[in-house]
């Protein structure tokens, strides 16, 4: 009985640990720089969040599964590289390509993985390639700066309403949309179901493989709709417009506490720890922290972070 007690007041302290880590980064971050609580720089705060929440939201699917994809930061640039090159010709239009291209590759990823047997790394990794070394060909190797007609047709992003940027409301859609699909679909459920004991998904008859591809074509799709965003943020595409993202996306959900073994996390987690990153990341500005310096941060707060959230009963042998 004081073993289970134990083992359960443990799993409450990592539940709201990210939630609690966050407020106590907001506090130490305004104390030291008041300027960061006033609602310009929140506003700015969250809107730099929404670009990394959407690109964390569709990696989470995976990683729910037991399983990662290393492919967003290539699908993100080639994403916009794809809205660049097709938007004075297709308009609106060259935003559904591009995350239409996205569900493709995502597709193929999964297909990689679950008919050839190939590991989730591996598959992605490759995929990553692929997608990079198509965006440097397509975009001949240069960022292509849009002009003020293709400027136009991305009010949607770069817009606001009523004071609030409208990438903000669009990162609140893709929280409302993917926190319905993981926790009140049979898609979110069979998820968590593979992500904590594959076998025994199999043997309850869940369609594994076909949820895994799912999964990937979910990560890929939200992938390509942030280089969408990047895209009319920036107001260009290029093949390295999302190179620095894959760390801090990644760090984002395992920081949540979703686990990255599978089967523990949720959306809202990923929300958390995609804000935990970017209050970081503005401290570490605030504190002149060199830009490239930062990734030893966010690789250090990944390492411990999957040391806390890490179900190590599902890999007695580390290798």
């Amino acid at each position: 009985m004081d073993l289970s007690l134990k083992g359960l007041n443990v799993g409450r302290l990592r539940q709201w640990l990210p939630l609690a880590t966050l407020i106590i980064l907001v506090t130490v971050v305004g104390v030291m720089e008041p300027v960061f609580l006033e609602p310009s720089t929140l506003l700015q705060l969250a809107s730099d969040t929404a670009v990394l929440f959407i690109l964390a939201t569709g990696v989470t699917f995976v990683i729910m599964l037991g399983g990662i994809d290393l492919s967003i930061q290539s699908m993100a640039s080639f994403s916009s590289v794809i809205v660049a090159l097709t938007i004075a010709q297709l308009g609106y239009v060259s935003f559904g390509l591009a995350v239409g291209t996205g569900i493709l590759a995502g597709f193929l990823s999964g297909i990689a993985h679950v008919k050839l047997k190939i590991p989730s790394f591996i598959a992605t990794l490759a995929m990553g390639g692929v997608l990079f070394s198509a965006a440097l060909v397509a975009s001949k190797e240069r960022s292509i700066t849009l002009g003020d007609a293709e400027r136009s047709y991305q009010t949607w992003v770069t817009g606001s309403h009523f004071g609030i940027p409208n990438v903000i409301v669009v990162g609140l859609i893709v929280l409302v949309v993917a926190h319905v699909l993981q926790a009140h679909t049979r898609f979110g459920r069979y998820s968590a179901a593979i992500g904590a004991g594959e076998p025994a998904a199999y043997a309850s008859g869940v369609k594994v493989d076909r949820q895994k591809i799912f999964a990937y074509m979910l990560s890929a799709g939200f992938a390509a709709l942030a280089g969408v965003i990047l895209a009319g943020r920036l107001s260009s595409g290029s093949p390295t417009l999302a190179a620095e993202m894959l760390l801090p996306s990644i760090a984002a959900v395992v920081v949540g506490g979703t686990a990255i073994t599978g089967g523990v996390g949720s959306i809202w987690r990923t929300l958390v720890g995609s804000l935990i990153i970017s209050v970081v990341r503005i401290g570490m500005t605030f504190l002149s922290v060199n830009i490239f310096a930062q990734n030893i941060v966010f690789g250090s707060v990944l390492v411990l972070a999957v040391a806390v959230t890490i179900d190590r009963s599902k890999i007695p042998i580390v290798k």
